[in-house]
């Protein structure tokens, strides 16, 4: 399988990466081990959580998807086997929330007892916290890369200038955030394509971008709002993408689709697999058949026809 380099990290990743936020949400402990099994024997052995992962699930307090690969690693063992990311930063209470250093050490305990493991490979600012220098997380990363603690550092929802004062703080003997985590797939464009691509493509930023299936519509599932009771995020989050662009781009993925013999689902994550600066989408699979069209994204080969089609559907406004 092709690998892929994270940022300037020096480690390596299929071009795939897994969102974990459905573990013990969507998918309880036994699938997950199921998929974190399949995972594994496949080669896609990158998998993307956050300690907030699930906070908005009724009687869950974040922290069940971290949980539920720790227990899997102490069953199954092989920690060398699965890159791990997660991320610090997102709000768990009133107190825990924010990227003060104080804040980071603390989450990254939190976050190692729960996985079980004394090494995070990648971690991540979830969010921004505009009331923190850039410098303040940075000095916390570096003191806990220097623990072994921590292998590589990333971000994720930063806007433009403050990712170039990141980086620009790193130029000064700071660690460096190697990758970078925005919304972006078909659907999604304009917020991450102009200075944000061009950042990461000047500082080798390695891109890892969530949403890749827009909460699962440019799986082609949801044609109308007859279609948002199919899961229970349907009613929540698809809505706003069934307007007249949505269903171009799900005509162009249908056309697309019919020339690979392939899904909507596929060639919308091979697509994104071709954008300059993308090193891995996230996507996410609740069961094994669902994993199974997420490894053959990674084998379509998109013509140059195939990406002026979807390319000109979604075009942003």
């Amino acid at each position: 399988m092709e690998k892929r380099a994270l940022g300037r990290s020096g480690i390596m990743v299929p071009p795939l990466c897994f969102g974990g936020n459905v573990f013990g949400w969507t998918a309880d402990a036994a699938t997950s081990y199921a998929l974190l099994d399949a995972l594994v024997e496949a080669g896609f052995n990158f998998i993307d959580t956050a300690d907030v992962y699930s906070v908005w699930v009724p009687g869950h307090a974040g922290g069940e998807s971290e949980s539920i690969i720790g227990d899997w690693l102490a069953l199954r063992g092989g920690r060398d086997r699965v890159i791990i990311a997660t991320k610090v930063g997102g709000q768990l209470s009133a107190e825990k929330k924010g990227l003060k250093r104080a804040r980071i050490i603390e989450a990254v305990e939190e976050s190692l007892r729960r996985l079980k493991t004394d090494y995070i490979d990648l971690y991540q600012s979830h969010f921004d916290d505009p009331d923190t220098p850039v410098e303040e997380p940075l000095e916390a990363y570096e003191q806990l890369i220097r623990a072994g603690k921590v292998r590589a550092i990333g971000a994720s929802n930063f806007a433009p200038e403050r990712l170039r004062a990141a980086l620009d703080a790193s130029r000064r003997g700071l660690p460096r955030y190697e990758t970078f985590q925005p919304e972006y797939n078909l659907y999604a464009r304009d917020s991450f394509e102009g200075p944000l691509q061009q950042i990461c493509l000047e500082e080798e930023v390695g891109v890892i971008p969530y949403f890749a299936l827009a909460a699962g519509f440019l799986t082609g599932k949801y044609r109308s709002e007859a279609d948002l009771g199919k899961s229970p995020r349907g009613a929540r989050s698809i809505p706003k993408y069934l307007n007249p662009r949505g269903l171009r781009i799900l005509a162009a993925l249908d056309t697309v689709a019919a020339r690979h013999d392939a899904t909507p689902a596929r060639i919308a994550l091979a697509w994104l697999m071709t954008r300059p600066a993308v090193t891995a989408p996230i996507a996410s699979a609740t069961s094994l058949a669902q994993l199974q069209e997420l490894f053959a994204a990674a084998e379509v080969k998109l013509t140059d026809l195939d990406l002026q089609e979807l390319e000109t559907a979604s075009a942003p406004a």
